[in-house]
C-alpha cells in the first residue's frame, strides 16, 4: 500500500477482530481472518478498517481492559496455522475440532468460554511439541524474537505468575507483589520456570506472525489497518506491576460528573507520572508504538484529552464526585484568605458539615420497613462513634480524619440509611483540599450547602477566583498536551487519530490542528449544545483533520439510534430528507449515511453494523442485539458481537458491495464556514 492513502479521504470500517467470521473460525475472529476480510473491504471500495484493541485482556472481554501494552492476546491466534500444528497428535485435532463445532454457530462469541477451550489447546499442543520449541529459543528464530521483544520476558513473568495465583490481581499475590527489574530477570532465568515462561513467548511469537502476515495482506489489498490504543493501562497489569515507576498509584483515572453519569466515572486504572516518564524520553510509550508500527498505519488515541489533563479520584472512593484535575493551578489557603475567608470558613467550605438533626432526620426518613426509636438511636449512635468528630461543643460534626473515601465510609458497616446519607454529605462542599492547603472546587459546588451559604457578593468573587486558576490550568494544560503528543507523533510514522469527546478545553482542538492530528466527529453528539434545541453541526463544516462516524463502540447503531433515540422529525429536517420513514429499511440507510459520508472529514468511518444495513439481509430481530457495548452494564454480552455470517457469505451479497461502493464514491459537500481549528 502506498504510503500517500493516508493522506487521500478514505471511507472506512470499524470491526474488532473477534467480530470476524472466517472460513475455519474457531467461534470467534482470528488474525487471519483480517485478510479474508481485506478483500470484502476492497470489494465494497473500503479504504480503511479500523479495530478495537488487540492486546492480552485475559477472561475480561473488554478490550480496554489490558494486562499488557504488549502483548496480543491469545483468543485470536489460529491454532492450525501454527508451525507444530502439523506434528500435533490426533487427540489435539480433534479438541480443535470439537470446539469448532461447539462454539461456531453461536449469534456473539463467549470469550470466556472459547478462551478456556483454546489453552488447553494450546498448552496440551505445547507439551507436546515442546522440546522442538526449546531447541527455538535457545538458538533459533524464538531466540531472535526474544532479543527483539525484551518486553516479553517480564510479559512472561507477569503471566506465569498469575496463572500460578488462580488469575489474582498481582496486589493479592502472597509474594512478588513489588518487584523490582533484577528481581524480574531472576524469575526468567531460573531454569526450574523456563518451561512455564517459554509457554507465554511461544505463544505471543505466533501471534505476532499472525498479524503481521494479516496486516501485510490488508496493506497488500490497498487498505489502511488502524489501530486502537487505550491510554491508560489497568492497574493488574503487568505494566503497572512491573513499571511503578512511571504511575502515580493513589489516584484512579476517570470522567468527571456529567448527564449520563451523575456521580462521574472511575475507571480504576492509575495516572501517568508524566515527570517520571520525562527522564527516560518517554521509553514506555515509544516502544509501544513501534510494536504498534509493525501492523498499523494509523491509530486511534483513546482518551486523548488526558494527555492534557486527566480526570483522577482517589482510589479511596468508588465515584470520581470527588475528583480534579490532574494538572491543576490549584486554589490555594493565601486565595481563601483574601476572599475574606478565615480559619474556620475554610474549613467550612472544604470540609463536610454534619448537624446532629439532619442526621436523625436523614436516619428516619430513609430506613426501609418499620423501625422504632431505639433502633435509629443504636444506628445515630454507631455513626457518631465511627464515623464522626463533634466541633467543640457545637451541634455540628466532622468526619473523622481517618476517613479518606466512600470506601472507608462503607468499611463501617453501617445500616443502608446511614450509609446513603454519609455518602452524600461527603460530597457536600466547595473544595476538597487534595493536599495541604492545596483545593480543587468540587463538580458540584454550586449545589452544595457552604455555597448557598455565601452572600451574592462572595459568590461574584469565588467565581472570579475559580475562573482565573480555570484559565491558567487551561495555560498548563495546553503546554503538556503539546509536548506529550509531540512525542507521539515524532516517535512514529503513523497517522494518529484523537478521541477527543467530552468535555473538551479550548486548548485541544489548537493543539490537534497544529500537530495534524486527527480529531474525532460523531454526527449524533456534534451538535450546537449553547444553542436552543441543539441544532446538529453541518457535516461540510466539519475540518479536513477528522474522522467523522455515525455510532462509536459504546453508543446503539444508527438503526437503533434511529428508531429508539433521535427527534427523528429535527434530524431529517437536518439532512434535508423530511419524510424518511420511522422505521429504518436499507433506504435510509442509504440517505442517513450518505449525508455522512458527504463530510469533509478526511476519514468517513462506519461500524460494520451499519454498513451492513445497507443490504435488507442482515437485519437482527432487536436492533439492540447489535450493540458492541452497553457502558455502565458487565455482563457476557458486551464486546461480544459477531457478524451475522461468514465473511465469504456476506461477500455474495451484491446490493450490498454496491451501495457500500456507492458510499465510498461521494464527493465532500461545500464547507459553509470558516474552518476552525
Amino acid at each position: 500500500m502506498q504510503k500517500q492513502a493516508i493522506h487521500k479521504r478514505q471511507l472506512g470500517v470499524v470491526v474488532p477482530v473477534g467480530a470476524l467470521r472466517g472460513k475455519s473460525s474457531l467461534g470467534v475472529g482470528e488474525f487471519p481472518d483480517l485478510a479474508e476480510f481485506a478483500h470484502l473491504c476492497k470489494k465494497m471500495k473500503v479504504g480503511l478498517i479500523q479495530l478495537l484493541p488487540v492486546n492480552d485482556t485475559g477472561f475480561e472481554s473488554s478490550p480496554y481492559s489490558s494486562l499488557t501494552a504488549f502483548g496480543l492476546h491469545p483468543l485470536y491466534l489460529k491454532i492450525e496455522e501454527l508451525d507444530e500444528y502439523s506434528e500435533a497428535p490426533p487427540q489435539v485435532k480433534k479438541l480443535v475440532d470439537e470446539a469448532r463445532r461447539k462454539f461456531d454457530n453461536d449469534p456473539r462469541f463467549l470469550h470466556q468460554q472459547i478462551l478456556k477451550a483454546k489453552m488447553e489447546i494450546l498448552h496440551s499442543l505445547y507439551d507436546v511439541c515442546k522440546t522442538a520449541i526449546h531447541k527455538k529459543a535457545d538458538n533459533g528464530s524464538l531466540s531472535a524474537w526474544i532479543d527483539k521483544n525484551s518486553w516479553v520476558r517480564e510479559y512472561a513473568v507477569y503471566r506465569r505468575l498469575k496463572e500460578v495465583n488462580d488469575g489474582k490481581s498481582w496486589k493479592e499475590w502472597p509474594e512478588y507483589r513489588t518487584v523490582r527489574p533484577q528481581d524480574i530477570e531472576a524469575l526468567w532465568n531460573d531454569k526450574k520456570l523456563r518451561e512455564e515462561h517459554l509457554f507465554w513467548v511461544w505463544l505471543q511469537e505466533a501471534l505476532d506472525r499472525q498479524f503481521a502476515m494479516a496486516a501485510a495482506a490488508v496493506a497488500e489489498a490497498g487498505i489502511i489497518l488502524k489501530g486502537d490504543l487505550p491510554i491508560l493501562m489497568g492497574e493488574d497489569s503487568c505494566d503497572v506491576w512491573a513499571n511503578p515507576s512511571i504511575f502515580i498509584h493513589e489516584l484512579s483515572a476517570g470522567a468527571p460528573p456529567d448527564m449520563y453519569s451523575p456521580e462521574g466515572q472511575n475507571w480504576g486504572f492509575p495516572i501517568y507520572d508524566w515527570q517520571a516518564q520525562e527522564k527516560d524520553d518517554y521509553a514506555w510509550w515509544r516502544r509501544r508504538l513501534a510494536i504498534a508500527g509493525r501492523y498499523y498505519q494509523a491509530y486511534r488515541i483513546d482518551h486523548v484529552l488526558g494527555f492534557f489533563r486527566i480526570w483522577a479520584s482517589s482510589f479511596s472512593d468508588y465515584s470520581s464526585a470527588l475528583g480534579r484535575y490532574v494538572p491543576y493551578a490549584p486554589v490555594s489557603a493565601r486565595d481563601l484568605k483574601n476572599l475574606g475567608f478565615d480559619k474556620g470558613r475554610i474549613r467550612w467550605v472544604s470540609q463536610p458539615h454534619i448537624s446532629t438533626g439532619e442526621l436523625w432526620d436523614a436516619l428516619r426518613g430513609n430506613w426501609e420497613g418499620k423501625a422504632d426509636e431505639a433502633e435509629i438511636a443504636e444506628a445515630a449512635k454507631k455513626i457518631f462513634s465511627k464515623a464522626l468528630d463533634r466541633i467543640n461543643q457545637e451541634d455540628m460534626w466532622l468526619f473523622k480524619k481517618k476517613i479518606k473515601g466512600e470506601k472507608d465510609i462503607d468499611s463501617l458497616g453501617l445500616h443502608p440509611a446511614a450509609r446513603s446519607f454519609l455518602f452524600k454529605a461527603w460530597h457536600d462542599r466547595i473544595f476538597y483540599e487534595y493536599e495541604k492547603k492545596k483545593y480543587f472546587p468540587v463538580w458540584y459546588y454550586r449545589n452544595s450547602r457552604p455555597y448557598n451559604s455565601l452572600t451574592g457578593e462572595e459568590k461574584k468573587n469565588l467565581e472570579i477566583l475559580l475562573e482565573k486558576h480555570r484559565v491558567k490550568s487551561e495555560k498548563i494544560w495546553e503546554t503538556q498536551g503539546k509536548k506529550l503528543l509531540s512525542v507521539l507523533v515524532e516517535a512514529s510514522s503513523m497517522l494518529p487519530c484523537a478521541e477527543d469527546l467530552g468535555a473538551v478545553p479550548s486548548c485541544v482542538p489548537k493543539v490537534l490542528a497544529k500537530l495534524k492530528i486527527l480529531g474525532l466527529r460523531v454526527v449524533r453528539w456534534s451538535c450546537r449544545w449553547e444553542e436552543d434545541g441543539h441544532p446538529f453541526i453541518p457535516v461540510e463544516d466539519y475540518p479536513q483533520l477528522s474522522v467523522c462516524t455515525a455510532a462509536v463502540h459504546d453508543s446503539s447503531t444508527v438503526r437503533e439510534w434511529w428508531e429508539k433515540e433521535v427527534d427523528q422529525r429535527q434530524f431529517s429536517g437536518f439532512i434535508g430528507v423530511p419524510s424518511l420513514p420511522n422505521k429504518y429499511n436499507p433506504g435510509v440507510a442509504r440517505t442517513i449515511l450518505s449525508k455522512i459520508a458527504a463530510s469533509r472529514s478526511r476519514f468517513r468511518v462506519f461500524q460494520i453494523q451499519d454498513i451492513l444495513h445497507l443490504s435488507n439481509k442482515w437485519y437482527s430481530e432487536n436492533p439492540a442485539s447489535e450493540r458492541i457495548n452497553v457502558p455502565g452494564t458487565y455482563n457476557e454480552f458486551n464486546w461480544t458481537y459477531r457478524l451475522p455470517a461468514a465473511i465469504k457469505e456476506i461477500e455474495k451479497d451484491k446490493e450490498l458491495i454496491r451501495a457500500a461502493a456507492e458510499l465510498s464514491r461521494i464527493k465532500p459537500l461545500k464547507q459553509r464556514v470558516t474552518e476552525k481549528p
